[in-house]
């Protein structure tokens, strides 16, 4: 899950990046309203994180132009404005949430969380797929009722296919969501997570469409 932080204090910016990757999400960080920009036009992302005391163009303009535009992208404001006001010129303009700061981080993951679930039409954070279960919260993958032990980048790449039982997603879209800018991907790298994954549940978990991508199977 690749997520957009948009925050201009180097303190702050560090201790989010580190925290929420922690936490299994794949991170990009840029500090003004331009380089958010460039940033969103370019690039993918399930979330972003938003500050509305940018250089070069403030967030509210930021979020305005997005929304003005259709971009249906969930928004979360992180701010030390925390007046009534704020708050509802925030939400008013196309926030979909709005924390102030100082916060906890697990609230922050919290909230987080409940964006991505409401943003894709789901209560409750399990993903199911037949016999194969993944929890986003507590990382635990169990499949026919045994745990299965995964790597970082196999959780995060069974999470992005699990998100969409039956969507086909390319190589390109899978690296997206599982690698930010100064991250190194190896041409083969989607392929060898695939295939350790496929060890772990089985050659039939996850199909592969040829010249497409690959998929979960939805009756595993």
């Amino acid at each position: 899950m690749r997520l957009l932080i948009i925050e201009d204090d180097q303190m702050i910016g560090e201790s989010i990046c580190h925290g929420l990757r922690q936490e299994g999400f794949t991170v990009d960080w840029v500090r003004d309203g331009k380089a958010a920009e460039l940033a969103l036009a370019n690039n993918a992302y399930a979330l972003a994180l938003l500050d509305l005391g940018l250089p070069r163009k403030s967030g509210l303009d930021l979020l305005k132009e997005l929304r003005q535009r259709g971009n249906p992208l969930p928004i979360l404001i992180i701010t030390a404005r925390d007046s009534v006001n704020d708050r509802v010129a925030g939400l008013n303009n196309g926030a979909d949430d709005y924390l102030v700061k100082p916060f906890d981080l697990n609230e922050l993951v919290a909230r987080i969380r409940a964006l991505l679930r409401r943003n894709a039409g789901r209560a409750q954070s399990l993903l199911v797929c037949g016999a194969l279960s993944l929890n986003p919260v507590t990382h635990e993958v169990t499949y026919h009722d045994s745990n299965i032990t995964l790597s970082a980048r196999e959780f995060a790449l069974l999470h992005a296919l699990m998100e969409k039982p039956g969507a086909v997603l390319s190589r390109v879209q899978l690296e997206e969501k599982l690698y930010g800018w100064n991250e190194e991907v190896e041409s083969n790298a989607v392929e060898v997570h695939i295939h350790h994954l496929r060890k772990k549940l089985g050659m039939e978990a996850i199909g592969n469409v040829r010249g497409v991508g690959y998929m979960i199977n939805k009756t595993l």
